[in-house]
């Protein structure tokens, strides 16, 4: 194991997503099937080192036998090494070991959870509890049969660390899915972090009380190499392990989340109530429909800012004054005009993806792709940009307006 002793005394930025499936291992076996086959464990730390510029990154599907299996020929082979105050160390980049599961409490609707572990004997330990309650332990997000209370307990005597996945989503967020509070189906005292999901934001989610103790968490939830860093974190780390993250969420000893980086909850696939008969996307005059007004139908899913403002036991958000700031930002893949070909350019010159959103001056990139799609970057780290909502499971849409 490679010793790299915390100090309480410095720390650097580091970029950290924590939200990453495996679609398949080196082998081809499916892991998450709607996942990229290109997402093995492997081409995850080698794309956020060398293109993403991801210095800490959550891999959630690890609690599979057959993705250990890959883990542990990477550590024989010497291609990666664990790190003494936990995680995986990949070149410049440290892999946490986490998982999805999902839960169910009787007469509510399933819900997903993410577990971080700190070595990989923990987490084979974990697989081995768990396996006794899962129809395929090898697949990602699957129904564990065990109350919720009993799964936090399991968790927690392990040393992991607790994060409601994608909390306001309708897609199986506990907010969204399952209950108007966290505390009706969670010991709230054992949660870590809450992820807020694709469609929403710190305002948004300040909205509700019992998340005001609570840190917040951005991350991709990527299906595809190229959707890693799409959202993230800004921590201030000694050094990215899973001592360092575990500091950082509990604000000790100066580390700490220094901010959110997400998109703007209107990019988000469920951010307003859509019409599952017509496809139509309900606008703020209808948000408190009971059928859709352009073809009549009830078949209404709601979206995260109509279910957030159902939910509610405040009348406006109140963000705490320890919360970190979210910026809204476009990942480049959104930007309208910036292919592959250009984006390469960019690569190629300012190295990787946090490098050119972060490091780069627009006049920097102007000199590489010319002054309009400069513009549009400048434009896309800001909220500058013009955007339609998404809704019903398509993603908003950036206009290529308000960069002048």
């Amino acid at each position: 194991m490679v010793d790299q002793q915390a100090t309480s005394a410095s720390w650097e930025s580091c970029y950290a997503d924590l939200h990453i499936h495996i679609g398949r291992t080196s082998r081809g076996e499916a892991v998450k099937i709607s996942g990229s086959r290109d997402l093995t464990f492997e081409n995850i730390a080698r794309e956020a080192s060398d293109r993403k510029g991801i210095h800490l990154l959550g891999v959630i599907d690890c609690h599979s036998p057959v993705v250990q299996m890959d883990i542990e020929q990477l550590l024989e082979n010497g291609t990666m090494s664990e790190l003494k105050d936990g995680g995986i160390a990949y070149q410049d980049t440290t892999i946490l070991l986490g998982t999805e599961l999902e839960l169910r409490e009787p007469e509510m609707r399933e819900y997903h959870m993410l577990a971080y572990f700190r070595d990989l004997n923990t987490m084979k330990s974990f697989t081995e509890w768990m396996k006794r309650y899962m129809k395929n332990v090898n697949l990602s997000s699957q129904r564990v049969y065990v109350s919720s209370l009993e799964m936090q307990a399991e968790i927690k005597a392990r040393g992991g660390l607790i994060v409601p996945a994608h909390a306001f989503t309708p897609h199986k967020g506990i907010y969204g899915s399952t209950a108007p509070r966290m505390a009706d189906v969670l010991d709230t005292s054992l949660i870590d972090a809450v992820e807020l999901g694709l469609s929403s934001d710190s305002s948004m989610a300040s909205y509700i009380q019992e998340l005001d103790q609570l840190p917040f968490l951005t991350n991709s939830d990527a299906h595809s190499l190229g959707k890693i860093g799409r959202e993230y974190n800004e921590l201030h780390l000694a050094h990215p392990s899973f001592d360092e993250f575990s500091m950082a969420l509990k604000g000790e000893r100066g580390r700490r989340i220094a901010a959110n980086y997400g998109l703007n909850p209107r990019l988000g696939k469920y951010h307003r109530t859509y019409c599952a008969a017509c496809g139509s996307i309900l606008d703020e005059q209808s948000m408190s429909a009971e059928r859709c007004p352009y073809c009549g139908s009830t078949k209404l899913v709601q979206g995260v800012l109509d279910r957030i403002l159902a939910i509610a036991d405040r009348e406006s958000p109140h963000v705490p004054a320890y919360r970190p700031p979210y910026h809204y930002q476009v990942p480049l893949e959104f930007i309208p005009g910036l292919g592959k070909a250009k984006l390469r350019q960019l690569l190629e010159h300012f190295g990787t993806e946090m490098n050119v959103l972060h490091r780069t001056s627009e006049e920097e990139l102007a000199g590489v792709v010319g002054p309009v799609l400069a513009g549009l970057i400048a434009a896309a780290r800001n909220g500058r940009l013009e955007l339609s909502s998404g809704g019903g499971g398509t993603y908003g849409k950036v206009s290529g307006k308000g960069a002048e």
